[in-house]
């Protein structure tokens, strides 16, 4: 196990560009000094998600400078503030995962770390996070990677010793497509983006592997490349299980065991890719499908979302951020709309669906939870339905 050496930061963090006419800047809770013992098998991934804390403080940073009297008295709350916290939490919990492969998985609150703040009248640089995690002792236990959940034996699944074998590893993941069961037509739309997506990220995992021989340790391959993937499909079949579940019963498709893949140690052909066709249930089977899709020639589509109404007593600390929240869902159907008006004639029969609808409800989703959240810090914490709430139709 490597200790962390960080430099302790008394302020958040800011990574600021103020300027003379004293821009807001952002003003985040450091992590990497919250971080405990790093294994070694976890270096990569948890310098990656430290690097990647700073460039979302400085992307939100350059926002803010970018848009200056854009929105009203909310914007860069709703906006930029908001986005930043999901962002943060993702980052967060992704450091905790992947030191938890390899040992106790540690509470690193993710909750109370996500949030950021404004320095309102603008500030210097601030201390970024450090982003060097030192590692392990050199013999310590064959690199901790004690099988990391994709296992070190059998058909190669480690780490590929950097790709320098006489063909480039390829990455190997267990299909998903036929694991399904019969998919209601009100599901196939979402069914179908996710399979694309598998294939994608196995795309993207293969190109990232070639673009980077050489680069990194004995581990590189397991913690910057299948790591994250692992992830990624994790995240993916849990959406499909939750689409199916929507309409019929929730299938449980096994995305603990069908997430981690492992490599084709001496390189490989184009493995088949995840068939995307779903056929679509008979006729008239309890809901059309994609509502329409692409909107023709007549009226633009709009988007048609259930209403929220929190129906307990709010805490009066909770108060704020629930109106926050609640005015947030009401800037993301503005913003589906504007999409959708915008996109007039692109895409497929799926388009919408694909490309608006399914981020629109993964954006209500993460909202709602945040008020369950909000309300939760201080009373019982509710259930408000979010996987009912977060989908939305057409109104054609």
């Amino acid at each position: 196990m490597a200790g962390v050496a960080v430099a302790m930061v008394g302020v958040g963090l800011g990574v600021a560009a103020a300027a003379d006419t004293a821009t807001p800047t952002v003003n985040c809770a450091s992590v990497a000094d919250k971080l405990p013992a790093v294994p070694a098998s976890a270096q990569a991934e948890i310098e990656r998600n430290l690097a990647l804390l700073n460039t979302q403080i400085q992307e939100a940073n350059n926002r803010i400078a970018s848009s200056v009297g854009q929105g009203g008295a909310n914007f860069i709350q709703n906006a930029i503030l908001g986005p930043l916290e999901d962002k943060r939490f993702a980052t967060i919990n992704r450091m905790e995962t992947a030191i938890g492969r390899a040992a106790a998985k540690p509470d690193l609150n993710a909750e109370g770390l996500a949030p950021c703040s404004l320095n309102e009248n603008g500030g210097g640089d601030a201390a970024p996070e450090p982003t060097a995690v030192p590692g392990a002792p050199a013999g310590n236990s064959g690199g901790g990677n004690a099988g990391g959940g994709n296992g070190n034996n059998g058909g190669g699944n480690g780490n590929a010793g950097g790709g320098n074998a006489d063909g480039l590893p390829t990455v190997n993941c267990p299909s998903v497509a036929d694991k399904l069961p019969a998919v209601p037509a009100s599901a196939q739309a979402e069914i179908e983006r996710n399979l694309a997506l598998l294939n994608t990220q196995i795309q993207e995992a293969n190109t990232r592997i070639r673009n980077t021989v050489g680069q990194g340790g004995a581990n590189f391959i397991q913690n910057a490349i299948l790591g994250p993937l692992e992830d990624k499909r994790f995240a993916t079949i849990n959406r499909m299980e939750t689409a199916i579940g929507r309409a019929a019963a929730k299938p449980d498709l096994n995305a603990e065991g069908l997430a981690p893949c492992s490599l084709n140690e001496n390189g490989g052909g184009d493995a088949a890719p995840e068939p995307t066709a779903v056929p679509g249930a008979p006729a008239g089977n309890n809901g059309g499908g994609n509502a329409g899709g692409n909107a023709g020639n007549g009226a633009v589509p709009t988007v048609n979302c259930p209403a929220v109404n929190i129906g307990v007593a709010i805490p009066a600390s909770a108060q704020s951020e629930v109106t926050r929240n609640l005015e947030l869902l009401e800037t993301q159907i503005r913003e589906a709309n504007n999409r959708i008006a915008g996109t007039v004639g692109q895409g497929g029969p799926n388009f919408i669906q694909n490309a608006i609808l399914g981020p629109l409800e993964d954006k209500r989703f993460a909202t709602i939870n945040r008020m369950e959240t909000a309300i939760g810090r201080a009373a019982a914490k509710p259930n408000l339905n979010a996987e009912g709430l977060a989908p939305c139709g057409l109104n054609q």
